[in-house]
């Protein structure tokens, strides 16, 4: 795989603040928010409805600013940030399918280890972000699935492109740069978050250098996301407000 990402003097100028945020910022950001979520979820029946609320605007307004470098950037292509067919589209499809197998398989052991109250690896880290209602599991599959477009085109598309069209890094030096940035968001699950983080974006990385397309690392994260979020039962039961209280990403979701 090889890119010449030629980024304009706007496009630089987005994608430089864009990664101070995704580093410094993002990372407080996120784990403020989950530990806010993690406070409220007992006790205000609508909170993880507005923090998905929340979670996917922030996302798509990422994913708009990636986009907007790459529109002020004339000299730059799509497949710079990866968004292009697949180098071997057939080895795509089959890893596609083998992805999907094993997220199948795998919710059904988490969901046996759940039901019989038996320890989950990860779910302490996401519990708070597990749904219980019908709205609240539509926007946790809304979620999942922004989770993985989005994640990919800022992290790897256009971290990545920066890297080496920007700070004039080797592509491999680049890809792992990107890792770098987003193990940091996994902050928000303690220390632990930080290494599945590391490990699950540098299989994403990899993924991605080998086809030469988000596509396969996109279906991944969005298979392996959804998968988290809608497989355990979460920790409470949900219910409508009352009196009293209207008065009041190893899981790898993010």
């Amino acid at each position: 795989m090889t890119i010449s990402p030629d980024f304009s003097p706007a496009a630089t100028a987005v994608t430089a603040v864009l990664g101070a945020y995704l580093l410094l910022g993002e990372p407080l950001l996120g784990r403020r928010m989950y530990a806010s979520l993690a406070r409220r979820r007992a006790i205000e029946p609508g909170a993880l409805v507005r923090y998905f609320r929340v979670v996917l605007a922030l996302w798509w307004a990422l994913a708009a600013l990636a986009a907007a470098a790459l529109l002020l950037s004339p000299g730059m292509a799509a497949a710079d940030l990866g968004i292009a067919l697949p180098d071997k589209p057939a080895v795509v499809a089959v890893g596609v399918l083998f992805c999907a197998v094993i997220a199948v398989t795998s919710g059904r052991a988490l969901r046996d280890l759940d039901r019989q109250g038996k320890h989950v690896p990860g779910r302490a880290a996401i519990e708070a972000m597990l749904p219980g209602t019908p709205r609240e599991r539509a926007l946790a599959v809304a979620f999942g699935v922004s989770d993985g477009i989005c994640a990919e085109f800022v992290y790897r598309g256009l971290l990545i492109a920066f890297g080496v069209g920007v700070l004039g890094l080797h592509l491999y030096a680049a890809a792992a740069l990107s890792v770098l940035v987003y193990a940091v968001a996994g902050y928000y699950q303690g220390r632990q978050g930080l290494l599945v983080f590391a490990v699950f974006g540098a299989l994403l990385s990899g993924l991605y250098l080998a086809t030469g397309s988000l596509l396969l690392p996109v279906a991944l994260h969005v298979i392996l996301s959804v998968r988290d979020l809608t497989t355990l039962t979460p920790p409470t039961p949900s219910a409508p407000p009352t009196a009293s209280a209207a008065s009041a990403a190893p899981l790898t979701a993010k």
